[in-house]
């Protein structure tokens, strides 16, 4: 999967298009919101934006639409290939262009969302695409499907300050675990099928994570439909969304290999200078194979074989 990452693969005739805003993409890119699956990648730095873009068109999705600032750069090869939309998530997030593109989009698209410097992964990618995953759970009567952001970080911190490094990743192979979610509409009672997952660096450095960004559950595939809104705990609107599974057998789930809460604890001067290495006992080399993730019990591939 690591060369897949200078794949690009075959491009689509509305590649290398830019909007100046997401309301200017709303507004003239209908027919760039029309058919999914489409990814959505909010870049919050320039770290590894030419590597996000190729890994997620190499799994085949219908288009790519990159957000990020103006002042941004992008690999020529890649700025000719993804859909290039002005936006500064540092200052204005991704709740509310998400939740503009769900207005905006077709009823019923597919769409996934996710940041810079993180990579899909699902049961069998490396010889299926998302379209494959997504047909068989649309036939499964889901609207969406649970991802765990899975936390990889550089093995030598002297050599890669900022905690990236594609060759040198590494992940915890153990330390994960599941609550269950409380609704306080019913006195706290355990939600229907929805769990709060956490574990990896959120967990381990969880006294320099707030605590309420430390689960490591996102709803990042779903489909489109009028009233969706996305909630900034990444859960939806319709608690259905929300759930791991339908009611009679366990669903696909997928996982986001994600370097972006390494950086972080990196450069926040609250949490630099006590990190020396991201490495314990039961730190592991990340393969960037599907099967790893599998392994680990960190993907479901349900009744998919």
């Amino acid at each position: 999967m690591l060369a897949k990452l200078t794949d690009l693969g075959p491009q689509n005739e509305m590649s290398g298009m830019h909007y100046t805003s997401v309301i200017d993409l709303c507004a003239k890119g209908a027919r760039n919101l029309a058919k999914g699956p489409i990814a959505l990648i909010f870049a919050e730095d320039e770290v590894e934006l030419g590597t996000t873009v190729r890994h997620h068109i190499s799994l085949g999705f219908s288009s790519v639409i990159i957000f990020l600032p103006a002042t941004f750069t992008l690999p020529a090869d890649v700025s000719e290939t993804v859909i290039r939309v002005d936006h500064d998530v540092a200052a204005n997030g991704h709740i509310d262009a998400i939740n503009r593109i769900i207005g905006a989009a077709s009823p019923a698209t597919w769409l996934y969302y996710c940041f810079n410097a993180e990579y899909l992964f699902f049961p069998f990618c490396e010889t299926r695409s998302v379209g494959e995953l997504l047909a068989f759970h649309t036939e499964e009567r889901r609207d969406a499907m649970l991802t765990y952001v899975v936390d990889i970080y550089a093995g030598d911190l002297h050599m890669h300050p900022d905690a990236v490094s594609l060759k040198d990743a590494w992940l915890d192979k153990s330390g994960y675990y599941a609550l269950a979610r409380p609704d306080p509409e019913n006195k706290n009672h355990p939600k229907d099928r929805q769990f709060d997952f956490f574990g990896g660096l959120r967990w381990r450095y969880e006294e320099h994570i707030p605590s309420r960004r430390r689960n490591i559950d996102r709803i990042a595939l779903f489909r489109t439909k009028s009233g969706l809104k996305l909630r900034p705990d990444h859960v939806f609107s319709d608690e259905e969304y929300n759930t791991y599974a339908c009611p009679w057998h366990n669903n696909l789930t997928a996982s986001i290999v994600s370097f972006r809460t390494a950086k972080a604890l990196k450069r926040n001067p609250g949490s630099t200078f006590d990190i020396h290495t991201f490495k314990w006992h039961n730190s592991v080399p990340f393969e960037w194979h599907s099967r790893q993730l599998l392994d680990l019990g960190l993907m479901e591939p349900g009744q998919w074989f």
